[in-house]
């Protein structure tokens, strides 16, 4: 952020409600990193001034300006644009939304280059343990991982707990689920009933524990559509919304360029396996005991570490699954601006053996810009299973 206030007029920082955006604007201030004056459009009387009077309501702001909650006023962008090309220089905006703006044609015809997005998750293993990772980094340099084996006790404290501020103060878990039954209600009253006329939005919770049974899986809009008695077009809208408040993250489908039996239905997953744990009323104990059962937490698990350190990384890539309808698939695809291919399988077993890797293999065999594969376990020792293979701790994710 404090790069982009230097060549950038307008921030927009989006994430779930409660992630810490406001948090983090306010840490801006308090540490005269950015001067300027702070609005929330949850305040009735400053968004009824803002929507009667957009230009005049900018205005009167000021040139340094943060406005927490962008979504409840998308008639700002017009004004927003007019003003910051009078004095793109002198003008800066941080704005925050707990729903992504960006899907309004009128944000991205308004302010098209000059806007830089950053996308706020909840708490990554890294932020709560207090040390940037090098994981990333490691994968694509081709370097060697430097794991430990981590007790699973622990790990399933961690996706238990999940990366929410608020839910990682509480001291017990039956806290934790009470904040977190006030936490869907709350995305329920204050965002999806906003950004959507839809009737029966009491469906949500439903179709949201529906979603937290099949995280790690395509998405079957007829299965989810059949057990909700949910019509399919109106299934696919609510899922929309979902996106929208970042509750819910769809990971796409790699494809080769060629004809073939490959899955090209996105993946899904939630937001916060501490979320998935309260929906599919899963606690320490039980997810402890029953490692296989876990795998599918483990796994969401891992794609929100990895997708959380993506938002801050310098390497940009995009992230994919790859799935064969004949069996093979891959977790995670990461390619790269150059088409180069990594490959993560998630694992919760503590041993390995070479079936773990086909998925990767088959992967590599389809393209020649695949770089390198690894299977996530629950062992200690960072191993050399073939060409370009390998197996890693899952402690890698966030050991320095």
């Amino acid at each position: 952020m404090k790069e982009a206030l230097n060549d950038t007029p307008v921030i927009v920082v989006i994430g779930a409600r409660q992630v810490g955006k406001s948090t983090l604007c306010n840490q801006l201030l308090d540490q005269n990193i950015f001067k300027a004056r702070l609005v929330s459009l949850d305040d009735p009387v400053t968004l009824m001034a803002a929507q009667s009077d957009p230009l005049g309501f900018l205005e009167d702001l000021g040139t340094h300006v943060i406005i927490d909650e962008i979504q409840r006023a998308p008639g700002l962008f017009i004004s927003m644009k007019k003003l910051v090309d009078q004095d793109r220089e002198g003008r800066r905006l941080i704005l925050t939304g707990s729903a992504n703006v960006m899907t309004l044609a009128k944000v991205s015809e308004s302010l098209a280059g000059r806007i830089e997005i950053l996308h706020l998750w909840p708490l990554s293993q890294d932020e709560i343990l207090g040390k940037p990772s090098p994981f990333l980094e490691t994968l694509i340099s081709g370097n060697k991982f430097q794991g430990r084996k981590s007790s699973w006790k622990n790990i399933i404290k961690a996706v238990d707990i999940g990366g929410y501020p608020e839910a990682l103060k509480r001291k017990t878990e039956a806290r934790r689920y009470k904040w977190f039954e006030s936490y869907i209600s709350s995305i329920l009253q204050k965002d999806i009933r906003e950004l959507s006329n839809i009737e029966g939005l009491i469906q949500i919770p439903n179709i949201l524990h529906l979603v937290g049974t099949r995280v790690g899986s395509t998405i079957n809009m007829s299965d989810i559509s059949r057990l909700s008695g949910i019509k399919n077009t109106t299934l696919q809208r609510y899922m929309a919304l979902l996106e929208n408040v970042f509750v819910i993250v769809l990971v796409p489908a790699w494809t080769p360029n060629i004809e073939g039996q490959f899955v090209k239905s996105p993946k899904i997953y939630l937001n916060d396996t501490g979320l998935l744990c309260y929906l599919r009323g899963e606690d320490q104990k039980s997810l402890t005991e029953n490692r296989s059962h876990a795998g599918a937490f483990l796994e969401n698990f891992v794609v929100m570490e990895i997708t959380k350190q993506l938002s801050w990384s310098d390497q940009f890539v995009n992230v994919y699954h790859f799935s064969m309808h004949k069996g093979a698939e891959v977790d995670l695809v990461l390619e790269d601006r150059k088409k180069r291919l990594y490959g993560i399988e998630i694992k919760s077993s503590a041993t390995l053996s070479q079936n773990d890797f086909k998925g990767l293999i088959r992967l590599a065999k389809l393209s020649q810009k695949f770089e390198r594969g690894i299977v996530l376990y629950m062992g200690e020792e960072s191993l050399r299973f073939g060409d370009r293979l390998y197996a890693v701790p899952v402690s890698s994710l966030w050991e320095e």
